[in-house]
């Protein structure tokens, strides 16, 4: 008997989430793509530049600043962050300036070019879960993404605000790390106890 194996190539990412207000970003692309990616960056307090020779009215708006070209190097000197949804050359040469400057670029739909992948998110009042299958089906993470919203609790402002509450008291008291998520599961559990018959 004849086994054949094979090892897949995969990718361990670290997640991480940025706190971009008051920091630039630069978006480089001007079609549907960019502008979907838009409202989230605003909505995290980005400052956001687009870069593009042709721009989608979606974009056009007045807490951006807008370059009607293409790109070019120097588009990068003081962002912290960039979004490439352009064609693929396009993201190529936006991912070869940021790796010499030592920025992680998102290339939308295009894992090649893109050294971070950004998640299928959910959020629920401050609690943010993000999935990711490192750019290699996106489809995928926004199925994983809806079930996990269907089941996570629609109460979850309250599950922070106990968390937020005890740690606050753990910290005083001095709990050790190793004991509070026993004791987190027990604040949690007296939520609901009201609610038994």
């Amino acid at each position: 008997m004849h086994f054949e194996f094979c090892i897949l190539n995969f990718i361990v990412l670290y997640p991480v989430f940025l706190k971009l207000r008051g920091r630039r970003v630069l978006l480089v692309g001007g079609g549907a793509v960019a502008a979907s990616k838009l409202e989230g960056l605003l909505a995290a307090g980005a400052l956001v530049t687009v870069v593009a020779p042709e721009m989608s009215p979606a974009l056009e708006r007045r807490d951006v600043t807008l370059h009607r070209r293409a790109f070019v190097p120097g588009d990068l000197d003081g962002t912290w962050w960039v979004v490439a949804a352009a064609s693929p050359e396009v993201n190529r040469q936006v991912q070869a300036a940021a790796e010499s400057r030592q920025l992680f670029v998102n290339a939308v739909d295009d894992p090649v070019h893109a050294t971070a992948y950004l998640g299928s998110v959910v959020r629920r009042d401050d609690v943010t879960v993000a999935i990711s299958t490192a750019g290699r089906a996106p489809a995928l993470a926004a199925l994983l993404r809806e079930a996990l919203d269907a089941w996570l609790p629609q109460d979850l402002d309250r599950w922070i605000l106990a968390a937020d509450d005890a740690r606050r008291q753990w910290k005083e008291s001095g709990v050790p790390m190793e004991r509070r998520r026993p004791l987190l599961l027990e604040t949690l559990n007296r939520l609901y106890e009201s609610k038994k018959p």
